[in-house]
């Protein structure tokens, strides 16, 4: 939890993000991922300052319950000096542990973002999905949150003016507006109107540019003039190296795998769910991605 320190942006940690949506379509199927596609809404999680702390707690960790499908996990929710956001023991169930930074007592509103991380780890932890190392399965965890419609919530919580500054979870602003961006267009569900935070709506526009921009990569047909330039000069140096096994494209996600006997290939991420999708280069072509069912238009 950044609290009146600087807040990192831009977008660091891309690779990740994108292999922990991949991730969680492999591990969900596309039919569960699914399943989510409402997220949790401002009433659901909505705390005012005349609410009881403790019993108002227990209620937005038991709309997490509800929203991540937990029916039989019961979450016990508790306060403590603290320097992250919260934390939650990660045992058998059916009970778990969350503890919450005091510094929530007085930030109410902020309750529903740090319990939509927590309540993911404990998603997570029962799908037995996890990253290696803590940096990259926090990622994960934000990730998930996010795409599966409830983590508008951390972004909304990132608030940043000239003499103070919030931000809960491991991505950047901008990478959370990326990944609700992702699911917005996978969902047709837009989360800016949500936004309590001008900040956040911010980050989420520069999000989306950003999501957007993986639909226009070649071999794509959306893909822009200089882009398909460039594609056409890797496709002609690919086939007069025909044989040399597959080989990436400095600065491009895509990468050819020419063959003597066979036809030239092409192997590029899917915009929706990252998976690499191979097709023959022979011109404009229809690809489906196995994960998660998308039919892509490609001029290869």
């Amino acid at each position: 939890m950044v609290n009146g320190g600087p807040v990192e942006h831009g977008f660091p940690h891309l690779d990740t993000v994108r292999a922990a949506v991949t991730a969680l379509y492999r591990r969900l199927s596309y039919d569960t991922v699914r399943t989510f596609d409402t997220s949790v809404l401002p009433v659901d999680v909505a705390f005012a300052d005349v609410d009881d702390l403790h019993l108002g707690a227990q209620r937005v960790a038991r709309e997490m319950v509800r929203h991540y499908r937990l029916p039989d996990a019961r979450m016990i929710v508790g306060f403590r000096e603290m320097t992250h956001a919260a934390h939650v023991e990660l045992a058998a169930g059916p009970e778990y542990f969350i503890e919450l930074n005091d510094r929530f007592r007085t930030h109410r509103r902020d309750i529903g973002a740090a319990l939509a991380h927590e309540v993911m780890h404990v998603y997570l932890h029962r799908l037995d999905l996890a990253f290696a190392g803590t940096r990259d399965n926090e990622i994960l965890t934000d990730t998930a949150a996010a795409y599966l419609g409830a983590g508008w919530l951390l972004l909304d919580a990132y608030r940043e003016d000239g003499a103070s500054s919030q931000k809960l979870g491991y991505l950047t602003p901008e990478e959370f507006g990326y990944v609700l961006a992702k699911r917005a267009l996978a969902f047709g569900e837009d989360p800016s109107v949500w936004f309590t935070s001008p900040q956040a709506y911010t980050a989420y526009t520069k999000g989306l540019a950003r999501a957007r921009q993986d639909e226009r990569e070649p071999p794509l047909s959306a893909a822009g003039w200089a882009g398909r330039r460039r594609y056409a000069r890797d496709r002609r140096h690919a086939l007069e190296h025909a044989g040399g096994g597959e080989r990436a494209e400095a600065g491009t996600a895509y990468s050819f795998a020419p063959g003597v006997r066979e036809p030239l290939r092409v192997a590029f991420p899917c915009p929706v769910c990252f998976q690499r999708i191979r097709v023959p280069v022979r011109g404009r072509v229809r690809a489906r991605c196995g994960l998660c069912r998308t039919v892509l238009e490609c001029d290869t």
